[in-house]
């Protein structure tokens, strides 16, 4: 399923990220079977101003489609990513400024 009802063209292109100073980007390789659901992302620190979500999304590559998440623009910092809406904390990474950071969700086969 590529796009969703509230961005019907999401995955169709590239993603601009938007990283320097102290801003990185975030992308996490994601199981198929959560293709289309909402996941949040909020710092450990407890600031509440970057609380953000995205959508696991289909994305072309030479390989075929890849499920991800893509976060193109976090200050740079430790997070929590949990799966809407049980808020079950699944992973935690560290976002370093300039620089893009991949992870990969538990249980992806």
């Amino acid at each position: 399923m590529t796009g969703t009802a509230e961005n019907p063209y999401a995955g169709q292109g590239p993603v601009l990220l938007d990283i320097g100073g102290d801003v990185g980007a975030l992308i996490v390789l994601m199981p198929k079977d959560m293709e289309g659901a909402e996941v949040e992302i909020r710092p450990c620190d407890g600031r509440s101003d970057h609380a953000t979500h995205v959508a696991v999304v289909a994305r072309p590559s030479a390989a075929g489609d890849i499920n991800s998440l893509v976060f193109p623009a976090l200050t740079a910092g430790r997070y929590q990513l949990y799966p809407k809406p049980d808020g079950r904390i699944e992973l935690q990474v560290d976002v370093h400024g300039g620089k893009v950071t991949d992870a990969t969700w538990p249980h992806v086969t």
